[in-house]
């Protein structure tokens, strides 16, 4: 596509203009200038990919599994033919280093190996004599029309978590990516289609809350899977099933990493580092708050504060660059407002990276604060930016309760060489996701992505066998023979 060029929705196999007379201007994070246009569809766009997908479920759900499994392997080897090509795509649109966005292509992509797997993980079960002469099998079906929401955070990932495995389960898919990141979406949609899925299985919408609202009231779509922010989570989730749709709502967080005295900093500060800042802090498992154990706090913090000076901040294409721009101009003025809310509230600045001179883009230096406490808003908001705050507690237990306060529960990490405290941290901490010297515990896609409280809206998570769980139904067939 020519630069500037305005996207075009993805309905019953072909590529067709949207109704919407409004479009939406899509810059560089890096430097602020317009690459992509999408349309701002509505209820009439999204009818009719609906409407496609409807068409298209009832031929599809009776095509044989293992003949899906294969048409998701010839995804998989699209991905992996032009994985180089989508993650400069990724730097382009979102602002990640090439780096990290070839570490998110790879992961979707593992996403797809795993939806490849269908034929062993959508086996029922059998039971011989329940009672005399009965038996009773259980079996999989699909759901029917599901729809993907998906946030700018990860473009190439989260969208790859999701259709893959609910066409493979054979539903049909209706993908409505953020209006943030349209290009990564429009070249998965074309590799789906060029790997030989029949016409009307996938479709994508462009738009914003508009087409969200329309997918989460039409009739036709019998579930909605989301991953994006705390309020718009919630939204998703009420109103979703509030219209008798299956849901689950992927929401915010708040990360806590515990440092404890015998941690091995020469090894956990890089680890924490990388958490913190890597891709702008704009993940749900970035680690905002360090909780660093007495004593040993101030070893923590000088130790923190010597990387954050360090880090290089800049435009992501640059092989130097080490945080790279957040998403937009609005984001970038709200993480700068967070920063001075904390310095007001008596949070001290003990760190900034350097910012970049010039150029444009959507920059913000990152940023260490020292004596945040745990009632402080910065110690309670998501900020989703490149800061880190450190709490200072007297023991494990009190920063397992500083942690617990949280009304998020995504994610959080321990870093000590005590076993027993390692034991203890698993065992009362209020997350789903938890390292142990890790500072991303993210999942491998064969796992289930366990946000607890307030980052989670559902009953069944993404990825892993929850999501075979949510892409389907059960029938249970109680049979006797006279």
């Amino acid at each position: 596509m020519s630069v500037g060029e305005s996207l075009e929705n993805f309905v019953d196999g072909a590529w067709v203009r949207s109704g919407a007379t409004e479009q939406i201007e899509v810059p560089d994070p890096s430097r602020g200038t317009t690459i992509a246009r999408v349309p701002r569809s509505g209820a009439a766009d999204v009818d009719r990919a609906v409407r496609s997908a409807r068409a298209a479920f009832g031929a599809w759900r009776d095509v044989p599994v293992a003949e899906r499994a294969r048409l998701v392997l010839a995804l998989r080897h699209r991905l992996e033919d032009g994985a180089e090509e989508l993650a400069r795509l990724v730097v382009q649109e979102n602002g990640k280093t090439l780096d990290e966005a070839r570490g998110s292509v790879r992961r979707g992509i593992e996403a797809v190996e795993f939806a490849a797997s269908a034929p062993s993980t959508l086996q029922g079960s059998f039971l011989e004599d329940v009672s005399r002469g009965v038996d009773t099998t259980l079996i999989r079906q699909p759901v029917g029309v599901v729809a993907g929401i998906t946030p700018f955070n990860f473009p190439v990932m989260i969208p790859l978590w999701m259709a893959p495995l609910a066409l493979v389960c054979g539903n049909t898919f209706v993908l409505k990516p953020s209006e943030r990141v349209p290009l990564s979406a429009a070249w998965i949609a074309r590799a789906i289609a060029d790997s030989g899925f029949p016409h009307g299985t996938f479709n994508l919408v462009h738009g914003d809350a508009l087409a969200v609202d329309a997918i989460l009231a039409h009739p036709g779509v019998d579930a909605v899977s989301f991953v994006g922010s705390a309020p718009t989570a919630r939204h998703i989730y009420t109103t979703g099933t509030a219209h008798g749709k299956r849901v689950q709502a992927l929401a915010g967080a708040k990360n806590y990493i515990l440092v404890l005295p015998d941690a091995d900093l020469d090894r956990s500060i890089p680890a924490i580092i990388s958490s913190a800042f890597g891709q702008a802090g704009e993940r749900c498992l970035a680690g905002a708050l360090v909780v660093a154990v007495e004593p040993g706090a101030d070893r923590v913090v000088a130790r923190l504060a010597e990387a954050v000076s360090r880090l290089t901040t800049g435009v992501a294409s640059d092989p130097a660059t080490e945080v790279g721009p957040v998403i937009r101009a609005d984001h970038q003025e709200r993480v700068l407002r967070w920063i001075a809310e904390g310095e007001k509230l008596g949070a001290k600045v003990v760190a900034r990276g350097p910012a970049p001179a010039g150029g444009g883009g959507y920059y913000v230096a990152p940023v260490l604060f020292d004596h945040v406490r745990p009632e402080m808003s910065i110690a309670q908001e998501e900020i989703f930016g490149p800061v880190l705050g450190v709490i200072r507690a007297g023991s494990l237990a009190e920063a397992i309760e500083v942690a617990n306060r949280s009304r998020f529960g995504n994610a959080s990490a321990i870093f000590t060489r005590d076993g027993k405290a390692a034991r203890e941290f698993v065992h009362r901490i209020e997350a789903g996701m938890l390292g142990v010297n890790i500072g991303v515990p993210a999942p491998a896609a064969y796992f289930p992505f366990v946000g607890w409280k307030g980052s989670f809206y559902g009953d069944l998570h993404a990825t892993g066998r929850d999501a075979i769980e949510f892409y389907t139904r059960k029938k249970v067939v109680i049979t006797r023979w006279f």
